[in-house]
């Protein structure tokens, strides 16, 4: 959801103040007596409160808007962030493209870098067991192409994902297992997609 104004933040929460009071909605008239302002720029604020989902509105009727949500959670959303798991690499399907979606997991943007993308890939197997990478964690990944010696990154082999330690050893990419019991997987056609930003694990 795009981020609410200060403004209209403060005509939902008197829209929720007047209908637990009144037990009805105000009218447009209403919120923009409160204002002080134009019934035009109270109709304005509603429509984009009800195109970033925060308030729903049976027809033109009056008095029939309702929150989606309580107050409260719509700013909490603010602070969220989806960001997409990735299931499978297709051949030639970019790995953010929606065919390639399985669900989301939501983030408290503040944990984020600003203008980084994101993505998700769920933990199969126990071969970054000793890097504490479990099965069934879920790895947020930072998406780029350029990475360093010795991160964990996310690489894109025989059209396949694959999360391991990297290392480049003379003209050709080396794919490190975090145990001992998985060889390391070296070629020179390897693409990086991303580098571990962080694991989510659920108990």
């Amino acid at each position: 959801m795009r981020p609410l104004t200060d403004r209209q933040k403060e005509v939902l929460s008197f829209i929720s103040d007047h209908t637990e009071k009144h037990s009805y909605p105000p009218s447009i008239r209403e919120i923009a007596d409160h204002f002080g302002i134009s019934t035009k720029g109270a109709h304005d604020h509603v429509s984009t409160l009800r195109e970033k989902n925060c308030l729903e509105q049976s027809g033109r009727c009056a008095r029939t808007l309702k929150l989606t949500v309580p107050v409260e959670e719509t700013e909490k959303a603010e602070t969220m962030v989806s960001v997409p798991i990735v299931a499978t690499v297709a051949a030639g399907v970019p790995i953010l493209s929606e065919e390639n979606y399985d669900g989301f997991v939501n983030l408290d943007v503040s944990t984020l870098k600003r203008n980084a993308t994101y993505f998700a890939v769920k933990v199969r197997g126990d071969s970054m067991c000793d890097a504490g990478i479990m099965d069934g964690d879920i790895a947020v990944i930072e998406k780029t192409e350029t990475v360093n010696n010795g991160e964990i990154v996310v690489a894109v082999v025989d059209d396949a994902c694959t999360l391991k330690r990297f290392r480049m050893k003379k003209s050709r990419v080396g794919l490190y297992a975090e145990n001992p019991d998985y060889d390391p997987i070296f070629s020179n056609d390897v693409r990086i997609v991303g580098k571990l930003s962080k694991i989510i694990r659920e108990y």
